[in-house]
């Protein structure tokens, strides 16, 4: 009799301990639902912000073009062959501040390059700026620079919503095209470290 009632007391304490570990268990599965109703509202919340941050340094860029004083900060280049590099943002440019550009490429940290910097610094004057938007609403931007060392179109695309640009400087006597990706900022905002022209 005394082990009946010995193992009816563990079988009642097994029981009892099982139905706690049940609830604890459905406990668990409940604070992980709302943790994850939590991380999704948040992550919700970052995605609006950043999506307003990105509305906004947009519209800041397109009125840096509008004001003809702008800076695309690169950081990457495409050579003509292809070969395209991560460079740092401060040495690598196209800018314009009225009818003066600049356009910056120094892919190289160890040599000085004619610029001092690691690669060439051309400027001139711009002329022949255009301005369109194509149907998806991408602003394509143009304009011709000219002066010492320099003779070439630049070309600066950029997508409703960011201020990431692609920019196509093609010199006009030959055929060493380069291509840029950056931000487009306005000029007094910028950072860039410009070299000594040729």
């Amino acid at each position: 009799m005394k082990k009946v009632l010995f193992l009816l007391m563990l079988v009642s304490v097994w029981v009892s301990g099982s139905a706690q570990n049940k609830e604890t268990l459905q406990e668990r599965i409940e604070r992980w639902k709302n943790d994850m109703a939590e991380f999704n509202a948040s992550r919700k919340d970052i995605e609006e912000e950043q999506s307003a941050i990105d509305t906004l340094t947009w519209m800041q860029a397109q009125q840096a073009v509008n004001d003809s004083s702008f800076v695309v900060e690169a950081d990457a280049v495409t050579f003509k062959y292809g070969t395209r590099v991560q460079v740092n943002s401060t040495t690598n440019f196209v800018s314009m501040d009225g009818d003066r550009a600049v356009i910056q490429v120094s892919p190289s940290y160890a040599y000085g390059g004619p610029n001092g910097v690691g690669g060439i610094t051309v400027e001139g004057f711009v002329s022949d700026v255009r301005k369109t938007y194509d149907k998806k609403g991408r602003m394509l931007f143009s304009m011709n620079v000219t002066g010492r060392g320099v003779n070439a179109t630049v070309s600066i695309s950029m997508y409703p919503g960011s201020n990431r640009v692609l920019v196509d400087v093609s010199p006009t006597f030959n055929s060493n095209n380069v291509r840029m990706e950056g931000t487009l900022i306005p000029y007094r905002h910028s950072r860039v470290f410009e070299g000594t022209s040729l």
